[in-house]
């Protein structure tokens, strides 16, 4: 696969080149890993659906709509307070 270019303010590309160095890599493979493990909300939703049958197959569980936001929110929360506490 070929090199592409991607235009971006000189801001966003100065705070990358801050965000790779002080993770020990690239722009490049900084841009890369985030292409590969962002997920769209398609993406999400068939994951979503491939764990509830797993939970219902393999555990008998049933996970209603309102259970998996609830779960959701939770787990939105906690991530938010653990990037909190890390600040």
């Amino acid at each position: 696969m070929g090199d592409a270019m991607i235009r971006v303010p000189a801001e966003v590309r100065d705070r990358l080149a801050v965000i790779a160095e002080s993770r020990g890599t690239s722009i490049r493979s900084l841009v890369q890993d985030f292409a590969e493990s962002t997920l769209t909300e398609e993406e999400r939703r068939e994951r979503a659906e491939r764990a509830r049958a797993y939970l219902a197959e393999h555990f008998g569980v049933e996970v209603t709509d309102e259970e998996s936001a609830a779960m959701g929110r939770k787990l939105r929360e906690a991530f938010a307070r653990q990037q909190g506490d890390a600040a």
